[in-house]
């Protein structure tokens, strides 16, 4: 049996299994990739083999620092629209391919690294490719889930985002220990293998992505729906009712798919797209605002001055360092949480509620750093406390915005260029990420504690906005969310009105009574043709 074919010999059960494992393995490359540099950036040989500070370590070039490893995201971007539109014309497997070789090239390229030079341009090598798989994955895992477990299935795909970050802070603190020519920490080994080990999940996508078949709804668009059927019996365990209806339901919204172009993208923006689904153009600024409101959570701010009040607190360097390894791994319980929660409650609901405890734990965590200024002889009290609401930060996040924020991008955009659509929601978390970390030691440096009040508030605005602009997507399958944007208004409310005229979201419905209308309109033409004949 061909290699592509392998999956026809497993059971539905294992097919899910190694959709759902191949995919925790990408998404593992995008989380190891994101935390990687700080490992990187604290070794001596690094920061001189790149010339942004001397032997010891000490880096005097920030601007070419903060370069290195921002102009990653840059990669990414272009990655991400890139990968997204291969995917949606060669499909989610094949484009998870190319992702991967891009991946486990710049990853040799970054351990090789001999200038600062090398490894700009090995960045950006390894950023198309994050890009491209992180666009890809989430809509590859949404299309082959089904409506009521979407969330739980994709919650479960992102414990490897935050498991991937864990590894790699824990093997730098492990590497740390190797001794070189300036003492401990100072080996050129330290930093090459952290960015060698990229390379590990890149070669398993490489070599195994080819066995499992592609998406359902990709293979509608394309024009096969006798393969589309046989992957969806496959995957939702034989022939039922309901899975009858979900590939009817495809059929029906496929009836007037048209290729999405290399610059879709940049059509969608500005509302010029040549698709016939309606307001593409609010659905990207929708994903690309998600992403950067996750981002102005906070989330970036407290993982960086966690260091800050550890050491304050009179913590080790041990200490330290096991502390703050374990605020990195404390976000894999909080996916766990997600995965149980955000198909139960809603994508709205999570958000919201996300946002407010966010609101809260920021608030706290804000009056103990002022508390902890104003009275430094109880810093070491106080501390601990602060230290606790970091750690409650992080499982709130990462049950709520760390997985919604992803999953919505994946289920709002038509089949024929979801990959594509979700390139917005992966702009926006480069874009979040990015610019937050860039602003984050200035913002920290001209508020000190202050500006956790800042994003308290920053969060309380974006229950708001969560409210009154974004769409709930829970149990709904991916073809008929289309209606939920057909109204003109952006508000949340003509959206739930839309769904109530439109037969609930019944698509088959839909497609009937406007087959029936233009049957009516054809006789009524045909029968005045008649009379006038006469």
């Amino acid at each position: 049996m061909p290699y592509s074919t392998y999956w026809k010999r497993l059971s539905p059960g294992a097919l899910n299994f190694w959709i759902q494992a191949f995919s925790l393995i990408a998404i593992f490359f995008e989380g190891y990739d994101q935390g990687v540099m700080g490992g990187v950036n604290a070794s001596s040989n690094y920061v001189s083999t790149v010339d942004i500070g001397g032997t010891d370590g000490v880096v005097t070039n920030v601007t070419k620092q903060g370069g290195i490893v921002s102009i990653y995201y840059l990669g990414a971007i272009v990655g991400c629209f890139a990968g997204g539109w291969i995917a949606d014309r060669v499909g989610r497997v094949n484009g998870t391919l190319v992702g991967a070789v891009f991946a486990m090239i710049g990853g040799a390229l970054q351990a090789a690294t001999q200038s600062a030079t090398f490894i700009l341009v090995a960045r950006v090598v390894t950023g198309l490719g994050t890009g491209a798989l992180t666009a890809i994955i989430p809509v590859y895992v949404s299309e082959t889930s089904t409506s009521h477990g979407r969330g739980k299935f994709l919650g479960l795909v992102f414990i490897a985002n935050y498991l991937g970050i864990a590894v790699a802070y824990w093997l730098d603190f492990g590497l740390s220990f190797i001794r070189g020519d300036y003492g401990p920490g100072s080996s050129s080994v330290r930093w090459r293998f952290l960015l060698a080990f990229q390379c590990f999940p890149a070669i398993l996508l490489v070599i195994g992505i080819k066995m499992l078949p592609d998406s359902p709804r990709y293979y509608i668009s394309a024009g096969q729906p006798e393969m589309a059927l046989e992957v969806l019996e496959h995957v939702r365990g034989g022939k039922s009712d309901a899975t009858d209806r979900e590939f009817q339901e495809m059929v029906a919204a496929s009836s007037t798919v048209k290729p999405a172009s290399p610059l879709e993208f940049a059509k969608i923006l500005v509302g010029r797209s040549d698709s016939d689904a309606p307001h593409l153009a609010r659905r990207a600024w929708l994903c690309l605002w998600l992403q950067i409101m996750a981002s102005y959570t906070a989330i970036t701010a407290v993982t960086a001055y966690a260091p800050i009040l550890l050491s304050a607190a009179g913590y080790s360097t041990i200490k330290q360092n096991g502390l703050a390894g374990g605020l990195s791994t404390v976000g894999i319980i909080g996916t766990i949480i997600s995965a149980y929660v955000v198909d139960r409650f809603g994508r709205r609901k999570c958000l919201m509620w996300g946002a407010f405890g966010l609101v809260l734990v920021n608030a706290i965590a804000g009056g103990l750093y002022e508390a902890s200024r104003r009275n430094p002889d109880k810093a070491a009290t106080i501390a601990p406390a602060a230290v606790t609401m970091l750690f409650l930060f992080n499982v709130i996040y990462a049950s709520t915005w760390g997985t919604v924020a992803f999953l919505i991008p994946t289920e709002i955009f038509p089949s024929e260029m979801r990959a594509q659509g979700n390139g917005f929601g992966v702009t926006g978390w480069a874009i979040g990420v990015g610019t937050t970390t860039l602003a984050n030691p200035s913002i920290f440096a001209s508020l000190e504690n202050r500006a956790y009040f800042l994003f308290a508030g920053l969060n309380l605005l974006w229950v708001v906005t969560v409210y009154f602009f974004y769409p709930e997507t829970k149990d709904r399958s991916l073809e008929s969310i289309n209606i939920l944007f057909i109204p003109n208004s952006p508000f949340n409310s003509a959206a739930e009105k839309s769904w109530r005229e439109h037969h609930n979201g019944d698509v088959l419905a839909e497609r009937a009574e406007r087959m029936d209308e233009e049957k009516h309109r054809f006789e009524h033409a045909d029968s005045r043709g008649s009379s006038q004949g006469v």
